[in-house]
């Protein structure tokens, strides 16, 4: 069989991408770790969220700072864990984890079950239905 070679662009492309996959995989994992409660999404969200989250962190580190950071360096992965635990918040809070539309803030109240006796038993003992 003969050897297959690819250009260099495309053995970088390949490189490059999955190298965000591996990060942004990691980055989103981690995001979902710091979060309190069950987090919505599987795999792919996690994914996205940790590339989106990275691209987000670096982009707004950059920005403020005027210093440009690199997704794969400890401050790339701090900015990105933050970015992505933003995306994960308001995808929390869009999804309508911590509300539901339509829903008024009065108050609830509970309603009382009836005591009623046990059939067959001493009449002193009461059974909530």
């Amino acid at each position: 069989m003969s050897d297959v070679n690819f250009p260099d662009y495309v053995q970088l492309w390949a490189n490059d991408i999955l190298t965000w996959v591996g990060f942004g995989t990691i980055v989103g994992l981690l995001a979902k770790a710091i979060m309190p409660g069950r987090d919505p999404g599987g795999s792919i969200a996690t994914l996205g969220m940790g590339i989106g989250g990275t691209l987000i962190g670096c982009g707004v580190w950059s920005f403020f700072y005027n210093a440009r950071v690199t997704p794969i360096s400890p401050m790339g992965f701090a900015v990105g864990t933050a970015g992505s635990f933003i995306i994960l918040f308001f995808y929390k809070l869009l999804g309508g984890y911590w509300f539901i539309e339509g829903e008024s803030p009065a108050r609830r109240y509970r309603h009382r079950r009836k005591a009623t006796y046990l059939r067959h038993s001493h009449p002193h003992h009461l059974h909530e239905d």
